[in-house]
């Protein structure tokens, strides 16, 4: 790694952490600035947890750290105008790897960390699964670590398979839209299934529908892909599944949060979705199901069972930093098999096959989630949207089939319009 000595550009903007972590020196003090790591985290579980354990790191090394916690807006923000700008004073970054790791990769703001990964044989890079690391490389070269993964699974009601004589939650996607109909038939008021319906937002969990049909955003030479065989009949499967069994007068922008309240208001039999959120349908504070909710592997679909496993966030180390010796220690820390033991147990979701073997790993999860991520881990893809620059305005584009598809229009004229569409938009992007 290219350890650079330049002063420093002005004092950082960082919220200091309140437990005795020192601010950093200013001016050109080089014997200062490298014993202050400046870590910018986002507001999450996982920034809390590593606060809490921080004085250990300090401990060990002699090193101080500053931390700077902000809401996600606000984080994108300041790296937008600090990466930007080539300055040197934040030092680890905590990014979304498929929302702007392209693009910071491809700006070089992020720095190459392939020889850090492969240096320490304890730590070990073999021990990340596979979907996150590949999330987290760019044109072969590492430039983040996952911290906190997700994987696409199948959330279902207990009771309502036993009502419909049902033994097992259903292991194929015929199997599932068969299941959702029976029970929809049985009672009207009870949707056989629910999931996102909005444009951008259902994008993430419709690309395991897409997988699962042998799709993809764009084939192998990087051309657009979404009015491909595959794509035109996973755009037809989910849209029609929501229109034909999803709840009454289904509408077309319902992000998570409107799904998960019909899940977990007893309104629906099958939902599919982030394993991330999964407290929200079984605590009893939020859901009036929470006894009765089972969790299962994605169904298969004729390319078998291909949910996503990403990582939804990452550290990285920016490549101005004048301190990237330091700042790799506290990331190798953070990341260590130790750390992502600590984060999992308190219901952080970590990237570590390792963790996810140890039964202190598992212990606070509902036994069937753990098989149903296993299952995903296997074989998950890597990335939950296009990987492009700019990922909203892709979502928006490629996202336009499933709400025509819900609305009953034709999914494969949909596809195709929106394929167009998607190309043009990544020939822009390359020029």
């Amino acid at each position: 790694m290219d350890v650079r000595r330049r002063s420093i550009l002005g004092t950082s903007l960082a919220v200091v952490a309140a437990m005795g972590l020192s601010a950093c020196g200013g001016g050109g003090d080089d014997s200062a600035s490298s014993k202050t790591v400046r870590v910018t985290l986002a507001n999450h579980v996982w920034t809390e947890n590593i606060k809490q354990a921080l004085p250990e790191f300090e401990k060990q090394t002699g090193l101080k750290v500053e931390i700077t916690q902000l809401g996600e807006d606000q984080l994108s923000d300041q790296y937008n105008v600090k990466l930007n700008a080539g300055s040197s004073d934040i030092d680890v970054m905590m990014y979304r790897p498929l929302q702007e790791g392209k693009l910071f990769a491809k700006n070089k703001y992020l720095a190459d960390l392939s020889d850090e990964v492969k240096s320490n044989k304890d730590w070990d890079v073999s021990d990340f699964q596979a979907g996150p690391v590949d999330a987290t490389s760019y044109e072969g070269k590492a430039v983040g670590v996952p911290i906190i993964t997700e994987q696409e699974v199948l959330y279902y009601r207990k009771d309502l398979l036993g009502k419909a004589g049902l033994t097992a939650p259903p292991k194929t996607l015929d199997e599932l839209k068969a299941a959702a109909a029976k029970i929809k038939a049985a009672d009207p008021s009870v949707a056989g299934f629910v999931a996102r319906t909005g444009k951008s937002p259902a994008v993430t969990q419709f690309s395991s529908f897409l997988y699962s049909f042998g799709g993809d955003f764009v084939d192998s030479s990087g051309k657009a892909a979404v009015n491909s065989e595959q794509a035109k009949q996973a755009y037809a499967y989910y849209g029609g599944l929501l229109k034909d069994h999803g709840p009454a007068n289904v509408s077309t922008d319902m992000s998570w949060p409107e799904a998960m309240a019909i899940f977990t208001q007893g309104k629906a039999a099958f939902y599919t979705e982030a394993n991330s959120l999964y407290k929200n349908a079984t605590d009893p504070a939020k859901s009036k199901v929470s006894e009765t909710v089972g969790f299962a592997p994605f169904p298969a679909g004729p390319a078998g069972s291909k949910p996503y496993n990403i990582p939804s966030w990452a550290l990285g180390i920016n490549d101005n930093s004048e301190n990237q010796s330091n700042a790799w220690k506290f990331v190798e820390w953070a990341t260590s098999k130790e750390q992502t033991l600590a984060q999992q147990k308190s219901g952080v979701p970590g990237a570590r096959t390792s963790v996810w073997a140890n039964p202190e790993g598992t212990a606070t999860y509902p036994k069937d989630l753990v098989e149903a991520i296993a299952a995903s881990t296997k074989d998950g893809v890597g990335h939950d949207r296009p990987l492009v620059n700019k990922v909203a305005q892709a979502r928006e584009i490629v996202g336009q089939p499933i709400v025509d598809a819900i609305a009953g229009k034709d999914a494969a004229a949909a596809a195709d319009t929106a394929n167009e569409a998607f190309q043009k938009f990544l020939d822009d992007e390359a020029k």
